[in-house]
């Protein structure tokens, strides 16, 4: 603080040194320098006394190099306990550091201080992150924080810059936009909403025309107080009025950008927004940053109004609460007062919807009769493609059974074939007496070679004989008759040679015979070994058809069963979706007519000056009774089927947080 003083001789440690600054320092500019650091010396006094001019000051913004100090004094942060506890934090490990890594990357990727892996603005914004994230673990660390710290650290210190986030997230309402819930974020867009509502009508009507919702595009200039979306010296500006006035400057820069492209956005579809928003507004006011403010100052801001945005906010995100309570079953006794509170809302949610009813009314109910329509078309659908899947699943089944049947009836025809055919040939019986016969053919076989070899010897000693009778001159008997002898023998030999002939004639004969029998044989095993194999494949095969058939018959069954409780399941879920939108629009249509009594009971006590200052919180307590017990009959009577819908809607957007916020911060990336 010294260092920044009137008199800056001693500034050798100071954040920039004073012999570069002066060289090149107008008079305007040194006069702003002397100002600010009577500012800085005199602290205390100017937030005391002279906090108007103070004020006036931080609007036209800080001078770069008092930025770090004052954005310290301005938040309290120059003498923290926290800080004595940073360098502990940086040796413990914390569950978020994976996340951390992963989005610093991306945080100011063409900043110089940040750019490059393992730089020295990553590591020490890392480090400022994780030590936060071990101070709140109920936060813990949510993207879109990374950037305002990131910023901190282009003023400061790691130290200093890890004291001043803390105090952001405690007293600026940033801890309640970081929380896991994000209410803090769901209440700031109800409350542009309304702004936008009200001094903007055209382009909020041409935005729900095209389903441009506020969220869409402001969540980000909440979660990161502009800093990415419009250029750092602009953002910069709004931050130093962050620092001063807290959330309102957001809300203010948010509706002077629209006003000043409203023309521009009518004219154009939702994906033409998108593309203004993400390439036209943020390079309009680059030049001239304090055209941007000027116009934020010039719109309509009431605090109390917004105060009262974030009662009934309150009160609506309690009311939610009780549904889901409701639907699991835990919704004990509800007070009068919540009831009251409740009712309250909903008169000022009615008071709201009727100043744009006469131009919405009719597109509701329109929108209304397309989406029942729709869904009882989709119902219809659904159901009649499902029955028409079954039915081609059916006929399919069918065509199978009937392919598997004739190919079943044809491996029978096939089996009564190979059985005549197989009866035609010889049975065993018949084969064991062909083998029987060639075994006697071979015996009479072997018994005619026996007797043509006796033959054979007798012929031969008939010879020698002869042979011996000629050398001799013959014997006494051949002296007598040696013609008749001769003739005799000659005879005898002629009938051996005959004989010996026709033996051989039979045993050529009985070869042959034995042949063919032994060829037929081996033909006849070979054919009989040849239909047993075929045989046994044709009753395998007809066994494994027969079980297709049986599974395929159980299958159809089971599929004409299914299809039987389909048909029933969907009648039944078609009436009680009729039934339930008949009772759900009964008593919305009471709740209706009793909300209208009611409001004409208060329009009747104004009337009537029931409502004095005297005596109006009593009647209000009657009314808001009266209210809370038609409130209680319709939870009663009735649980709409929408209420579930909506909470089951709450749980899917919770677990869409971390992606919603990544499409927000950085929609380059998606």
């Amino acid at each position: 603080m010294r260092s920044m003083s009137g008199s800056r001789r001693n500034s050798g440690s100071s954040l920039v040194s004073s012999s570069s600054a002066s060289s090149n320092l107008s008079h305007l500019e040194e006069d702003t320098w002397i100002l600010w650091g009577r500012i800085v010396n005199e602290w205390d006094e100017w937030r005391r006394k002279k906090d108007k001019l103070l004020k006036e000051l931080i609007r036209k913004g800080i001078p770069h190099h008092f930025r770090a100090i004052v954005w310290q004094l301005l938040g309290n942060a120059t003498d923290m306990p926290v800080k004595n506890q940073y360098s502990e934090l940086l040796k413990m490990s914390s569950p978020c550091e994976k996340l951390i890594r992963r989005d610093i990357a991306r945080t100011y990727p063409e900043h110089e201080f940040f750019k490059g892996q393992d730089s020295l603005g990553q590591e020490v914004l890392f480090n400022v992150m994780k030590a936060y994230s071990l101070v709140d673990r109920e936060v813990g660390y949510c993207q879109g924080s990374a950037f305002i710290v990131g910023l901190l650290l282009m003023q400061m210190p790691e130290e200093e810059a890890f004291c001043v986030f803390v105090r952001l997230m405690q007293e600026y309402r940033l801890r309640e936009l970081f929380k896991p819930t994000m209410a803090e974020l769901g209440l700031c867009i109800y409350q542009f909403e309304y702004l936008l509502q009200e001094q903007l009508p055209e382009l909020n009507v041409h935005f729900r025309s095209q389903s441009f919702h506020t969220s869409m595009y402001a969540s980000s200039w909440f979660l990161t107080l502009f800093l990415t979306f419009l250029p750092m010296p602009v953002a910069t500006r709004i931050f130093d009025i962050f620092m001063y006035e807290g959330l309102e400057i957001i809300f203010r820069v948010g509706m002077a950008i629209l006003q000043y492209n409203q023309t521009d956005l009518i004219q154009l579809d939702m994906e033409g927004m998108s593309q203004h928003f993400q390439k036209v507004i943020p390079h309009q006011f680059d030049s001239c940053p304090d055209k941007l403010i000027l116009r934020a100052y010039q719109v309509k801001y009431n605090p109390k109004r917004m105060k009262k945005l974030r009662t009934e906010n309150r009160l609506l995100k309690q009311r939610i609460e009780t549904l889901e309570k409701v639907r699991d079953g835990n919704l004990g006794q509800v007070t009068r007062a919540q009831e009251a509170e409740e009712n309250y809302v909903i008169k000022r949610e009615l008071a709201v919807v009727r100043q744009q009813f006469s131009v919405t009314s009719q597109n509701l109910e329109k929108a209304q009769d397309t989406i029942g329509e729709l869904q009882r078309e989709k119902v219809r659908n659904d159901l009649e493609s499902f029955v028409t899947g079954l039915q081609t699943q059916l006929e399919q089944s069918r065509l199978q059974e009937a392919e598997l049947l004739g190919a079943l009836k044809e491996m029978q025809d096939k089996v009564l074939d190979l059985e005549k055919r197989s009866s035609s040939l010889p049975d065993e019986n018949n084969v064991a007496q062909l083998q029987d016969e060639l075994k006697l053919v071979k015996l009479r076989e072997l018994e005619t070679l026996h007797s043509f070899r006796e033959m054979q010897d007798t012929v031969t000693e008939l010879n020698q004989r002869w042979q011996l009778h000629m050398s001799k001159g013959g014997g006494g008997h051949w002296k007598e008759s040696p013609k008749n002898a001769l003739n005799e023998l000659q005879d005898k030999l002629m009938g051996v040679r005959l004989r010996e002939a026709q033996a051989q004639a039979e045993l050529r004969e009985v070869k042959l015979q034995a042949i063919q029998l032994e060829s037929q044989n081996q033909i006849h095993s070979k054919l009989i070994g040849r239909h047993e194999v075929e045989s046994a494949a044709m009753q395998e095969r007809l066994q494994q058809l027969a079980s297709q058939n049986k599974g395929m018959l159980a299958q159809l069954t089971e599929m004409k069963r299914k299809q039987a409780e389909l048909d029933c399941k969907s009648k039944e879920e078609v009436m009680a979706v009729r039934l339930r939108e008949a009772d759900s629009m009964a008593a919305m249509a009471e709740f209706r007519q009793k909300i209208a009594e009611l409001e004409i009971q208060k329009e009747e006590g104004l009337i009537q000056g029931q409502l004095n200052h005297s005596d109006s919180r009593q009647y209000i307590t009657q009314l808001r009774d009266q209210i809370g017990e038609l409130k209680n009959e319709l939870h009663v009577n009735q649980i709409p089927s929408c209420f579930l819908y909506f909470s089951e809607m709450i749980d899917v957007v919770r677990h869409m947080k971390h992606d919603i916020l990544d499409s927000l911060l950085w929609p380059s990336s998606v």
